[in-house]
C-alpha cells in the first residue's frame, strides 16, 4: 500500500471513529485502488496508538476507553499454558528436545545456582543467553504473578484506564509485561516500552508474541540512564531491578519526571530482608528529595511525619502450580562433571522449583493522592513515634497492616506502621477473640484501629510489641 492509500485509510478512520466502529471491509471501498481489507486492517493496527483505537474480536476497531478498567481478578494459580509453551519452545530452540538432561540441563542448573549465589552475596549477575533462559525458568512465573497482584489493587482503586502508556524499566525476560497483559482486559490499549540492555531482551521479544492484539511493544536495548524513551507514562514499572542499579535513588527521581500527572510508579522487589528494606530506603529518598507521595502500602497517616524504622515489609500470596519446565529441569538427568560439590540436593527435590509468590512493593505518585486518605492527628490515637512513653501501658493506636503472619510457630505476629514510627512495631496476637479477629483477617495494606492494646519493649528484636489479647479490640476500616 502506497503513502496516498495509507493516508486515505487514516483519514477515513479518523472520521468513522466518531461515528461507528471502523470496519476494514468498509474502508477499503473508499480508498484508491480498493486495497484488500487485510491490508487496510494492517494499516489500522500499525496506527492504533496514533488513532487511539483498539481492535475488537470481530476485526473491527473502536476508540479505546479512557475510563478505569473493570477487572474480575481472583488471584493467580499458574502460568498460562501459552506462555509456558513459549518458554519450552525457546529451550528447545537453544538446546534441543533433551534440554533438561545431560550437558544442557547441567548448564542451566549451574547457571541458576550461580545467579542465586550472586544475588544472595550481593554480587553482579552477568546476563548471556543461558542466564536469560535460566531466569525465564526460575523467576518468570513468580514475577508474572506478583505484578498482577500489585496492579490488580491499583486497578481496583480506579487508577488504571483503558488506554495506558507503560514504561517497564529492567523488563528482564518479561514476567511483569506478561503479567500486565494477562491482567488487563483484551480491549485495553497498551503502549508498552521496555528498557532492557541485556540478552534477556531476546527472550522478552519472543515471549511478547503471546500478548494480545492491543498490546503494542517497543524494546529499548540500552541502560535506563541512556534509553531513548520520551514523554509521560501512566504506569512506570520497576520490578526486581532497583537493587541491581548503581544509583537507584537517582533513577527513580528521573523516572518520576516522566510520570503523567495522574500516573503511578510501581516498584516491586523480592521479599528477602536486604532487598525489601532497601526498597523502603529508596522510597523514603523519593519522598524527601523528589516530593513523591507514598500512595501505598506504607502510607503516612500523621502530617509532617516520616518513618525511620527498618520496615521489612512484604506481602505473601498462595503458591503457584509448578510449571512443567521447572519440574523437568529439577528432575533432569545429571552428568558427574557438573555436580555441585557444595550441594547435597538430589534430582527432583525442588531445588529448581520456584513458585513462592512473596514480594515487597512501593507505589509512588506525584499528585498527593494516597490509598488511605486518613489523618490521625485528631488526638484519639497514640502516635507510634512516641511509643516509648507508653511501654507497659494500654493504649489506642492505628496503622496499616504491613505483613502477613511473620511468626515461625507460636503467636501470630504482624508488622504495623502509621508512618511516624522510628522503630518497628509488631502486633502479637496472644489471645484471639471475636473482638480482635480483624488483625488476622485483614489484608496486607489495610487500615486497622487497635484499642486497649498492651505496649511492651522486645529487647531481643529491638522493637515494640503491641500485645493483642482478649481485652483488645481490633477493627479494620475501608479506605
Amino acid at each position: 500500500m502506497d503513502d496516498t492509500q495509507r493516508s486515505q485509510v487514516l483519514d477515513n478512520a479518523k472520521y468513522l471513529r466518531e461515528v461507528r466502529p471502523i470496519d476494514p471491509e468498509e474502508i477499503h471501498e473508499y480508498v484508491r485502488g480498493q486495497p484488500h481489507p487485510a491490508a487496510v486492517r494492517q494499516v489500522l493496527r500499525e496506527s492504533a496508538l496514533e488513532l487511539g483505537l483498539v481492535e475488537r474480536e470481530d476485526g473491527r476497531f473502536e476508540p479505546a476507553s479512557t475510563d478505569p478498567v473493570d477487572l474480575s481478578f481472583d488471584g493467580v494459580d499458574s502460568l498460562p499454558s501459552e506462555i509456558a509453551l513459549s518458554v519450552e519452545e525457546l529451550l528447545l530452540d537453544a538446546f534441543g528436545p533433551g534440554w533438561p538432561d545431560g550437558t544442557s540441563g547441567d548448564r542451566l542448573r549451574a547457571t541458576i545456582r550461580d545467579f542465586k549465589r550472586q544475588y544472595l552475596s550481593g554480587g553482579e549477575v552477568t546476563y548471556d543467553e543461558v542466564t536469560a533462559l535460566g531466569y525465564a525458568i526460575y523467576h518468570l512465573p513468580t514475577y508474572f504473578a506478583a505484578t498482577q497482584y500489585v496492579l490488580a489493587d491499583l486497578a481496583a482503586d480506579g487508577l488504571l484506564s483503558g488506554e495506558l502508556r507503560v514504561l517497564d524499566v529492567g523488563a528482564g525476560v518479561g514476567g511483569p509485561a506478561l503479567g500486565l497483559s494477562e491482567l488487563l482486559p483484551d480491549d485495553t490499549l497498551i503502549e508498552y516500552h521496555a528498557v532492557e540492555p541485556s540478552d534477556a531482551a531476546d527472550v522478552l521479544e519472543d515471549l511478547l508474541d503471546t500478548t494480545g492484539r492491543n498490546f503494542h511493544p517497543a524494546i529499548h536495548r540500552e541502560r535506563v540512564e541512556t534509553a531513548p524513551y520520551d514523554g509521560e507514562f501512566d504506569l512506570i514499572l520497576c520490578a526486581n531491578v532497583l537493587s541491581e542499579l548503581d544509583d537507584p535513588e537517582s533513577v527513580v527521581e528521573d523516572l518520576l519526571d516522566h510520570l503523567a500527572a495522574d500516573g503511578t510508579l510501581c516498584a516491586i522487589a523480592p521479599a528477602d530482608r536486604n532487598t525489601a528494606i532497601r526498597l523502603r530506603e529508596i522510597e523514603r529518598t523519593a519522598e524527601r528529595e523528589a516530593g513523591a507521595t507514598i500512595y501505598a502500602p506504607t502510607v503516612r497517616l500523621w502530617p509532617h511525619e516520616r518513618p525511620e524504622s527498618t520496615s521489612w515489609s512484604f506481602d505473601r500470596r498462595p503458591d503457584l502450580d509448578v510449571p512443567a519446565f521447572q519440574r523437568r529441569l529439577d528432575e533432569g538427568e545429571r552428568t558427574p562433571e557438573f555436580d555441585d560439590p557444595d550441594s547435597d540436593r538430589e534430582p527432583g527435590d525442588g531445588e529448581f522449583v520456584n513458585v513462592d509468590v512473596q514480594y515487597a512493593c512501593s507505589l509512588l505518585r506525584t499528585d498527593g493522592r494516597r490509598r488511605l486518605d486518613i489523618d490521625l492527628s485528631g488526638g484519639r490515637f497514640a502516635k507510634m513515634a512516641e511509643t516509648e512513653r507508653h511501654v507497659t501501658d494500654r493504649i489506642d493506636c492505628a496503622g496499616v497492616k504491613l505483613s502477613t503472619d511473620l511468626a515461625d510457630g507460636g503467636n501470630p505476629l504482624f508488622l504495623i506502621g502509621d508512618g511516624s514510627q522510628k522503630i518497628d512495631h509488631f502486633a502479637v496476637l496472644t489471645e484471639e477473640s471475636l473482638l480482635n479477629e480483624d488483625l488476622r483477617r485483614a489484608d496486607y495494606g489495610e487500615f486497622l484501629q487497635i484499642e486497649n492494646v498492651l505496649v511492651l519493649w522486645n529487647d531481643d528484636e529491638g522493637a515494640y510489641n503491641l500485645v493483642v489479647d482478649g481485652e483488645t479490640v481490633v477493627e479494620r476500616l475501608p479506605a
